[in-house]
């Protein structure tokens, strides 16, 4: 029998509620900071490093101020990671494009590499890029923990070699930034001649202090790890890693593998019951078979709250029941698609 998934959804749902958090001091824990994330899949416990400070504070301060209560996991890339942290997301309409949502300002790069880096589990600061944020200041707001992928040792030897060949790009482009306005100006005198020798000078200083590094090679603890439980090697050292996930990296894997697959819909439109069209056309889109729920008993109450456009798509209702009628109509759903699924 196919394997049967459960999604369920209330109005605003975007994706899943990513946080309603609450700290603690993990004395068992060489006294750095815990966090509890809840979400509609479960907890995620996480501690925060005492080496990223910065990061550590503000993670806190906005959790006891109530920026995360109700946001949303508004990016999740399958093998990559899960986003949260936008203020945007709260209460988002379905469809809305999310991401760019902040707090007013960013936080400096807290780089602690090669100790922290880019595993499955670790918690980072999400940031713009390098040619708006040369400095790669993170968000004051959004993070991701990180799911990846497991690497062989060819395939991690394969990515030094790369990285010690892109070692010289990387330093033109971090000399080129300092001499942006100049090159602003011979680009709008169309002065070729100029940035083609600023070009060759910024190039040759670029291969100079190249020689001067030291080859890039991954740690033990690296290799070990993302030849095992796996992580994103490319991120390392150009987002600051702040934490890890302690507890509940199951329910990370959950938040992951919950978009896309799934095989059925508990909905309660609420307040868009009888105004939403979108709604409707939504659960058309997805095909699925769908369950409507309201808490109250909707047509025991005002007249134009009986006409309902998500129900046009459902198969069945129940109403009146308060949080009870989430649990039948589970239990409705799944009794469905165990006799019409093979």
């Amino acid at each position: 029998m196919k394997k049967i998934a459960y999604l369920l959804l209330t109005i605003s749902f975007c994706g899943l509620t990513a946080c309603k958090t609450g700290t603690k001091k993990g004395g068992n824990m060489d006294n750095e900071t815990l966090v509890k994330i809840e979400t509609t899949l479960g907890d995620i416990k996480v501690k925060l490093y005492n080496e990223t400070p910065k990061h550590r504070d503000n993670f806190i301060k906005l959790a006891e101020e109530g920026v995360y209560e109700g946001t949303l996991f508004h990016r999740v890339i399958k093998d990559f990671m899960i986003q949260a942290g936008d203020p945007d997301s709260k209460n988002a309409p379905k469809g809305k494009m999310l991401g760019a949502g902040d707090v007013g300002y960013t936080l400096p790069a807290e780089f602690v590499y090669p100790k922290y880096f880019h595993k499955k589990g670790a918690l980072s600061a999400a940031r713009q890029g390098d040619n708006v944020n040369p400095k790669k200041e993170s968000s004051g707001c959004q993070f991701y923990i990180v799911t990846g992928k497991v690497y062989n040792d060819s395939t991690l030897l394969g990515m030094e070699s790369q990285m010690n060949e892109n070692k010289i790009n990387v330093i033109f482009n971090t000399l080129a930034q300092k001499h942006m306005k100049e090159i602003y100006k011979m680009r709008k005198e169309n002065d070729e001649n100029g940035l083609y020798e600023l070009q060759e000078k910024l190039f040759a200083q670029a291969q100079e202090e190249a020689a001067k590094q030291p080859e890039f090679h991954f740690t033990p603890e690296q290799v070990e790890a993302y030849t095992t439980v796996g992580g994103t090697p490319h991120l390392d050292g150009e987002y600051t890693v702040f934490g890890e996930v302690v507890e509940g990296m199951d329910i990370v894997d959950k938040i992951q593998q919950a978009y896309g697959v799934f095989d059925g819909i508990v909905i309660n439109p609420a307040a868009y019951t009888h105004t939403s069209v979108a709604i409707l056309d939504a659960l058309k889109a997805v095909a699925l078979p769908a369950v409507e729920v309201h808490l109250s008993d909707v047509d025991a109450r005002e007249a134009f709250r009986h006409v309902s456009y998500a129900g046009m798509a459902c198969f069945a209702r129940f109403t009146g029941l308060g949080f009870e009628g989430y649990r039948q109509a589970i239990l409705f759903l799944k009794d469905y698609l165990h006799t019409h699924t093979v």
